[in-house]
């Protein structure tokens, strides 16, 4: 019997069933073709965005730059004093942007998340915290990374506050899960520039969560921030839901296939900014 012939609410059942099965049809179609998120996937933390702390007066800026993912984490501290309010965070954000803009003449600030001593998460360098903005914190590793600040000086024997702890593992699970990146394991990243602790166009294997101090000649993050990288790894893989006793991962970028910097990498632009 064609579909005219049924009777009058006969016909609307047969509508409605035809309908729902197209319908149907197209949403499990969509389904097979969605992309899967990576199985260790972390959720996104709470993050107080850059309107907070810079205000309409900032200078003009060259577009944000980006990778195509992130690999592997820096963690940084702010050499700034201890003893602030919270409530000053983003003021003090606001000097640290200020310094490195106009007094060293950077681009933009250089760290692409920065965390207070109450566990506050701010959104760093422009581009979207959700992107693989290209920052400045790291010469020659600044590709296919992410740098978080600790606001605060971290030298031997200065507490690290736990929350503060506790915010830089949960950037670091999210950023790394994205990339299904175990942050107890290494990468292989290849330097951009001969100022890093190594040669430009050098491949270097290094932790998925690292201190400044990994890829650059310095002191930073500080020993005592430095001592609690083991901890932070521990923490972020926890938080991607990853259990103890699992191998970490040593992926990041397979042999023979480790993350090339592109042409633009060693430009006197990127000098200036850090890269």
């Amino acid at each position: 019997m064609t579909l005219g012939c049924l009777p009058g609410i006969a016909a609307a059942v047969a509508l409605v069933l035809c309908s729902y099965g197209v319908e149907g049809a197209a949403e499990q179609s969509a389904s097979a073709i969605r992309p899967t998120a990576p199985a260790n996937a972390a959720p996104r933390p709470h993050i107080v965005p850059r309107s907070v702390w810079l205000d309409s007066a900032r200078p003009k800026q060259p577009p944000p730059r980006y990778d195509d993912e992130v690999v592997a984490v820096f963690v940084h501290h702010t050499d700034s004093p201890n003893g602030y309010d919270c409530a000053d965070a983003p003021r003090i954000i606001r000097s640290l942007y200020e310094g490195q803009t106009v007094g060293r003449h950077w681009d933009d600030l250089g760290y692409n998340f920065v965390v207070d001593k109450c566990g506050t998460i701010y959104e760093g360098r422009a581009g979207g915290v959700d992107r693989p903005v290209t920052g400045a914190h790291t010469l020659g590793f600044n590709h296919r990374t992410t740098g978080i600040a600790a606001l605060g000086t971290f030298t031997a024997g200065v507490p690290v506050p736990d929350e503060m702890l506790r915010s830089i593992a949960a950037v670091a699970a999210w950023k790394l899960g994205a990339s299904g990146i175990d942050p107890r394991g290494k990468v292989r990243l290849v330097s951009s520039n001969g100022g890093s602790r190594y040669a430009a166009g050098t491949t270097a294997t290094m932790p998925a969560l690292a201190g400044h101090t990994d890829g650059f000649m310095t002191d930073c993050p500080g020993a005592a921030l430095r001592a609690r990288l083991p901890e932070l790894r521990t923490l972020a893989a926890r938080i991607q839901g990853r259990h103890d006793s699992a191998q970490a991962a040593h992926r990041g970028v397979e042999p023979g296939a480790a993350a090339q910097p592109s042409r633009r990498d060693v430009t006197a632009a990127d000098r200036t900014a850090g890269r």
